[in-house]
C-alpha cells in the first residue's frame, strides 16, 4: 500500500429539514389547528483518531465528504429524520490545517475522541410553533438551517519516541529490524526506504516505546532535495534523536563530515527539531578498518557518550536498547 501522509478534502455538514404547513383534519374536527412538524438537523461533520490507521491512503482518490441532509417535518407533528452524523476516520498523529493560512485546526492525536469540526444545520420549525392568539392559522414554517462547507489539509506526523536520523544507507532500517519486530525493506544502495517504518521496542519488564525509520536525508533536505522536507516532519514529535552514522564510510580528512551534514538540515528545517536531544550511534563495526574511523570521530567530536554497534551483527544491540530507555524514561543505569 503506497504511504499517503498528505491530502486536502472538502468536507460539508448537511443541511437541516424544512419545517411542514399542516392542519390537522379529522372527522367531526374540521379545524384542529395547525399540526406541522419540525424538519430533522443535518449530519455533523465528526473527525475520530482510528489506531488501527497508518496512513493517509483512504483520502487518495475520495476528496469530498458530504453529511445527509435532515428530512423535512411532515403532518401530525411528525419531525424529519435527523442526517446521520458523518464520522472521518483518520490515523494517530494527523493534523487538522487550513490550506490556506497554515494555521492548525485540531491535532488528532487521542483515540477515540472525537472532535466535532462542522455541526450540521438544525431543522425548520413546523407552523404549529407560530400559532398565537391573533394567528390561529399560521401558513409558513421555517426552512431548514444551511449546512457548513470547508476545505481542510491532513497532514500526518508519525508518532514515535524516537527518531532515526542519518545519511542514505547508514543502516537505520537495519537498525530498527534489530531492536523491534519491525522488518523494514533493506539493501545495500540508497533510499531503500521511501517511506517511514514504525517499530515498538520492548526492554524487559519496561513500557515499550516507538522509534521510527525516518528515511535518508541528504544536503538541502530542508529544500525538498532528495526525499526531502516530506519526511523531516516526522521526527517533529520525537523527544529523542537516534543520530546513525556508518563508521566504515567516516572521511578521515573530515570525520565530521556526515554529522554536520544531517545537523545541518535540522538546524535549516525547524530550530525546535534542531534542538532535540541525540544519542549519536556509530555503525557496521563489524566491518574492517572501523575501530580507527570510530576513533577518529570520537576524538574530533568531544562527545560524551558515543555507542558504537553493529545492526547487521546485531553486536552492542542489547546496550543501545538499554541506552534509549534511561534517556527517554529516566532509568538508572
Amino acid at each position: 500500500m503506497k504511504f499517503i501522509d498528505e491530502a486536502i478534502i472538502t468536507v460539508r455538514s448537511g443541511k437541516g429539514g424544512r419545517g411542514c404547513v399542516s392542519f390537522r383534519r379529522e372527522r367531526f374536527i374540521p379545524r384542529g389547528g395547525p399540526d406541522g412538524g419540525d424538519g430533522g438537523n443535518g449530519g455533523s461533520i465528526i473527525f475520530r483518531v482510528n489506531p488501527s490507521k497508518r496512513t493517509l491512503y483512504s483520502f487518495r482518490s475520495k476528496k469530498i465528504f458530504s453529511a445527509p441532509n435532515g428530512a423535512p417535518g411532515e403532518g401530525r407533528q411528525k419531525t424529519g429524520k435527523s442526517g446521520k452524523d458523518l464520522v472521518i476516520d483518520v490515523p494517530p498523529g494527523t493534523v487538522i490545517t487550513d490550506p490556506e493560512t497554515g494555521g492548525i485546526i485540531r491535532d488528532m492525536v487521542l483515540p477515540d475522541e472525537p472532535f466535532l469540526f462542522l455541526r450540521g444545520g438544525r431543522g425548520g420549525k413546523g407552523n404549529k410553533h407560530f400559532a398565537t392568539s391573533t394567528n390561529r392559522a399560521p401558513k409558513f414554517a421555517q426552512p431548514g438551517e444551511p449546512g457548513q462547507e470547508a476545505t481542510v489539509r491532513l497532514e500526518l506526523k508519525i508518532l514515535a519516541d524516537v527518531g532515526i536520523i542519518g545519511l542514505p544507507n547508514a543502516g537505520k532500517s537495519t537498525l530498527l529490524g534489530a531492536i523491534s519486530a519491525a522488518r523494514p525493506a533493506t539493501s545495500d544502495y540508497p533510499f531503500t526506504t521511501l517511506t517511514p517504518n514504525l517499530g515498538m521496542v520492548k526492554v524487559g519488564d519496561a513500557e515499550p516505546f516507538a522509534v521510527a525509520d525516518i528515511p535518508g536525508l541528504i544536503e538541502g533536505a530542508h529544500k525538498g532535495t532528495g526525499l526531502g522536507i516530506r519526511f523531516l516532519k516526522h521526527i517533529e514529535r520525537t523527544s529523542l534523536l537516534l543520530h546513525l552514522i556508518d563508521a566504515s564510510a567516516i572521511d578521515r580528512n573530515d570525520p565530521l563530515a556526515a554529522y554536520r551534514a544531517i545537523n545541518r538540515e535540522l538546524e535549516m528545517f525547524s530550530e525546535k527539531v534542531a534542538s532535540k536531544p541525540q544519542l549519536v550511534v556509530l555503525n557496521k563495526m563489524d566491518l574492517a578498518g572501523t575501530d580507527k574511523l570510530a576513533g577518529l570521530f570520537e576524538k574530533a567530536s568531544g562527545l560524551n557518550e558515543c555507542l558504537r554497534i553493529s545492526a547487521a551483527t546485531r553486536s552492542g544491540i542489547d546496550n543501545l536498547k538499554k541506552r534509549l530507555l534511561e534517556v527517554l524514561y529516566g532509568h538508572e543505569k
